[in-house]
């Protein structure tokens, strides 16, 4: 009997697959099988490119004159810690029972590039291979997502953008990272105090590293300058003559007439003192013959920091 086998990219949602398929399945070692179907996982990537060294051995060590390396061909490997779960599914995937393989790694570039390596490496021929695209492990998305699976060659492009930004990571981390180590290394490390450092450089690190720095700088450089909030002092009439104090704090709300004042630092201060004693004196004059005359004591001003 065929048997389709369902490949995820973790083991928590091989599991969420094997309950929603609600086959009659038994624990393997890396896998669950039934009579209909075999649910197995990745665990994150389990295929990797391989290091410069592998290509030749010149390249172990780092040197201005092997620059830049760019491969004609780039080579794969198996993680050499994730080696077992590799065997076991790429075994699976070449079993003679199996005729149709559901790929259910996460929908997306990576989840994409974690099974077609593993397919890569596994070297898997003659195979209906189906796609399942799903936004959620509820069970009902699960069951849609295999009904609807469509044949796998339809995400080939988003494969081989995969592909194509895994190479541009490793040329780019490989080739700038010896660089700027060979060229700048030994002042690091002699600031540093340390027996070597290495730069390391990658498409994502290296932005985050910059927008710290650049971060880091605006602190540094940060000048403090005053602005200046109106504030209230009022009471709640509570009965006997007594109060409930409270303060309370002017802020320019929608339809006010200081409403994006260019004269406001924000919705609740003046950049300038003159403007918010202006407003005092305002409120000094409204509000005392107002409805809340009784509970009002007077306004204040506050001198704080812009942040």
């Amino acid at each position: 009997m065929a048997k389709k086998l369902f490949i995820a990219e973790k083991p928590s949602v091989a599991q969420e697959f094997a309950k929603a398929l609600k086959y009659q399945m038994s624990r393997r070692d890396g896998y669950l099988e039934s009579e209909e179907a075999i649910v197995t996982w990745c665990v994150g990537h389990l295929v990797t490119m391989s290091y410069p060294e592998v290509y030749d051995i010149k390249y172990k060590k780092w040197s201005v004159d092997t620059l830049p390396f760019i491969p004609e061909t780039f080579k794969y490997e198996v993680i050499s810690s994730v080696k077992k779960q590799f065997d076991i599914v790429s075994s699976l995937l070449n079993r003679p029972d199996v005729d149709t393989i559901y790929v259910c790694t996460d929908s997306g570039r990576e989840g994409e590039y974690i099974y077609r390596l593993v397919e890569q490496e596994a070297n898997i021929h003659g195979k209906k291979r189906r796609r399942v695209w799903i936004d959620s492990q509820t069970e009902e998305e699960i069951l849609r997502g295999v009904r609807e699976a469509k044949d796998l060659s339809e995400y080939d492009n988003l494969a081989n953008a995969a592909y194509l930004r895994a190479k541009e990571d490793y040329l780019m981390g490989i080739n700038f990272s010896r660089a700027l180590t060979l060229k700048y290394g030994n002042h690091v490390k002699n600031y540093l105090r340390r027996d070597r450092a290495v730069i390391s450089v990658g498409r994502v690190m290296t932005c985050v590293l910059g927008m710290v720095v650049n971060r880091e700088r605006e602190i540094r450089s940060f000048v403090k300058t005053p602005f200046y909030r109106v504030t209230g002092a009022f009471g709640i009439p509570m009965g006997d003559g007594k109060e409930k104090p409270f303060e309370g704090e002017w802020r320019a709300v929608e339809g006010s007439a200081w409403n994006l004042s260019p004269l406001l630092y924000k919705e609740n201060g003046f950049s300038e003192k003159k403007d918010a004693e202006a407003l005092m004196e305002k409120l000094g004059a409204i509000l005392p013959s107002g409805a809340m005359s009784s509970g009002f004591s007077g306004a204040f001003l506050e001198k704080c920091e812009k942040k």
